[in-house]
């Protein structure tokens, strides 16, 4: 594998575990577990682009890899958006039949 391939590989690594951790997956290096969706998908965002702009000059392996990370990302993504969505409806229930 080419060098620019190698470190390709390892800047996607780093988006992928940011943003298992923006995903509340993994913990942070203080090993906190916190969410911020909105930084996963600015960080999908920026894969996606990578992915775009790289096409044709990278090898499989690389593009594959692209490819079942991104699609990992936005399967999380999309499972804690309507998870977050079922707490605030939820709470909204909640405080309804409080009054």
């Amino acid at each position: 594998m080419e060098k620019n391939d190698q470190i390709l590989l390892q800047l996607i690594y780093m988006f992928h575990t940011s943003a298992l951790q923006g995903l509340g997956k993994i913990a942070d290096p203080t090993g906190s577990i916190n969410k911020n969706l909105d930084y996963v998908s600015q960080t999908i965002d920026l894969m996606e682009m990578l992915k775009e702009k790289t096409k044709g000059n990278t090898n499989e392996e690389v593009e594959k890899t692209l490819d079942q990370m991104i699609s990992e990302l936005q399967l999380n993504y999309v499972d804690e958006k309507s998870k977050e969505g079922l707490n605030k409806e939820k709470k909204k229930e909640d405080g309804e039949d409080k009054k």
